[in-house]
């Protein structure tokens, strides 16, 4: 019994003094900075990277969506799709096509943009 005592008090012991650090243990949350929102610099490349394999130069023609250019994303979102097909909320066709959906973080931007009054810049 005395032996059964022991070890559960070792194995107590070993268990109680668990240390690591703070940083690995509990990641930092990653932010979305949505502040200067630009369309040439925040929101071209994601859509070159997510969006122009399909609707951006002879390939949009087929499409007939062309995000490729601020002209053809404003009247994209004038049209009333553009944002529901990126949050994907069953009232568009959603995109990416055959592609995961965009992060928050990226769908933000694009919203922020947008209330900000779609500025060419």
């Amino acid at each position: 019994m005395r032996s059964l005592f022991l070890l559960f008090f070792t194995l107590l012991l070993f268990s109680a003094c668990y240390y690591d650090k703070a940083e690995l243990v509990y990641p930092a949350v990653a932010t979305c900075d949505t502040t200067n929102i630009k369309f040439s610099t925040s929101l071209m490349p994601i859509l070159n990277a997510s969006c122009n394999s399909c609707h951006g130069g002879t390939a949009a023609a087929g499409a007939g969506i062309v995000l490729d250019n601020y002209a053809g994303v404003r009247a994209s979102v004038l049209g009333g799709k553009f944002m529901n097909s990126i949050i994907q909320n069953g009232q568009a066709s959603a995109m990416p096509k055959g592609g995961g959906k965009l992060s928050a973080c990226d769908i933000s931007k694009f919203q922020v943009w947008i209330n900000a009054g779609m500025l060419n810049n």
